[in-house]
């Protein structure tokens, strides 16, 4: 039975917290350490579900995967050491987007024909996204309607291509780069707006040949094709998004100090922090140092009451890649600040876990809270005074923890419906929530 979570307002959060491994990272380092000739040790890997379904596959697909907590051991079976999954056995990605896209990317190139699948959400998003450039890679995918999971995937030769995506995102970018490693000659990729760049600076690490840059509008990665990848010691940074709910609580409540210890920085996804600071959020960088590429630090974050939010603030354009897994809980920050913040260029969001606008909306007025809601985001004009309420999360992770968050600000007792769903990305949330206040 699915857990309602009850959350009272405390006077302020304290503490030091270790935030579980980057999400993003885990996923994509497993995926290539499995490609790796020889044993890679990773060290912080995500405990989130999504991630535990990657290493699933993985093993589904015949490699040795050895969790030890924090500490993972791949062994890796080469570019083309993947073996069939047991006939008429699906593997099954769950509700992870990660894992299905760019898994697929791997599946595409190899001499046997895979079926991925995932839960009730994950049917619901949009494939054709991944089907299109593979196929013009060479590969073949049979989809549901022609665009929904479950994904038929008859592997073989790929071929490389310069690929222009009308969206700006990770997933399909490392599945096309990912595929692209198998591809003879260099595979280029060209996205409008900067999406999350974790697999840029992964792949040299492993001893891919990766170039970067802009062509008039575009961002560009390209990946020579290669014959084999090197094992790797690799340690994931803390999770930011994971952390941002922690941020915003602690920037907010007056009194409040916390830091947060060893966590990913990378530019890509750091806008979160640089729209908090805007509106007069108390947040220091310090301990900063680069690990494969990535930057990594710890963060102090002290409470106040914030500013006015700069007349006319819209997030939209280039930065909403950078910020969209945050934009749940900004939407929170944006009812206890003087002035009105709007979100547009987000449609993105309509397929995610949910509708997060509309789960977003339907969230802030069950608290009483007032916000317009556009096709492509919303609109919030602050400060409001946010009352007790139940929030339904839809099964949503990032609705459940952003809503928590409300929860801390709202007068009375919130009650967050289905709140167990954290656990896709973030296990111990409500763990450490409780350890850094006193309103659960």
């Amino acid at each position: 039975m699915s857990r309602t979570i009850k959350i009272s307002g405390p006077d302020s959060l304290s503490g030091t917290l270790n935030i579980p491994g980057d999400k993003s990272i885990s996923h994509r380092v497993a995926m290539l350490a499995s490609l790796a000739s020889g044993r890679s040790e990773i060290g912080g890997f995500a405990t989130s579900a999504d991630c535990l379904t990657t290493l699933e596959c993985l093993r589904g697909l015949g490699v040795d995967v050895e969790l030890d907590g924090p500490v993972l051991r791949i062994h890796g079976k080469g570019l083309r050491g993947y073996r069939p999954a047991e006939e008429r056995v699906s593997l099954d990605a769950g509700n992870s987007g990660s894992t299905i896209r760019i898994l697929s990317g791997l599946l595409a190139a190899q001499n046997f024909t895979s079926v991925i699948d995932g839960d009730e959400s994950l049917r619901l998003r949009p494939m054709a996204r991944i089907i299109e450039p593979l196929a013009l890679m060479g590969g073949r995918i049979e989809a549901r309607e022609g665009r929904y999971a479950p994904l038929t995937i008859y592997g073989r030769d790929l071929a490389p291509i310069s690929y222009e995506s009308r969206v700006a995102s990770a997933q399909i970018k490392s599945c096309v780069l990912f595929a692209g490693l198998y591809a003879g000659g260099r595979t280029t990729f060209r996205e409008p707006a900067p999406s999350r760049n974790h697999t840029e600076l992964m792949l040299p690490v492993f001893g891919a040949e990766v170039e970067t840059g802009e062509d008039g509008r575009f961002r560009i990665a390209a990946v020579k094709g290669c014959d084999q990848l090197n094992p790797v010691y690799y340690r994931v940074p803390g999770d930011i998004s994971s952390a941002a709910f922690f941020i915003a609580a602690a920037a907010l409540l007056p009194g409040s100090e916390i830091v947060i210890k060893n966590v990913g920085l990378n530019p890509t996804r750091s806008a979160f922090l640089e729209v908090l600071k805007d509106l007069g959020a108390d947040i220091s960088r310090e301990n900063v140092f680069e690990n494969h590429g990535e930057l990594v630090g710890d963060l102090l974050v002290r409470g106040r009451r914030l500013g006015t939010a700069p007349e006319g603030m819209v997030l939209s354009g280039e930065i909403i890649p950078n910020i969209i897994d945050e934009i749940p809980v900004l939407a929170v920050v944006a009812t206890q600040t003087e002035g009105r913040l709007e979100v547009r260029d987000a449609k993105e969001l309509r397929v995610k876990e949910s509708d997060r606008i509309r789960t977003v909306v339907d969230g802030l007025r069950a608290l009483g809270g007032r916000v317009e809601e556009f096709e492509d985001g919303f609109s919030i004009g602050g400060p409001q005074r946010l009352k007790g309420g139940r929030v339904e999360t839809a099964g949503d992770h990032r609705i459940a923890m952003a809503f928590s968050m409300a929860g801390l600000m709202a007068e009375g007792t919130t009650e967050i419906a289905d709140a167990d769903c954290a656990r896709v990305s973030f296990p111990e949330f409500y763990d450490l929530l409780a350890a850094a206040t006193s309103g659960i």
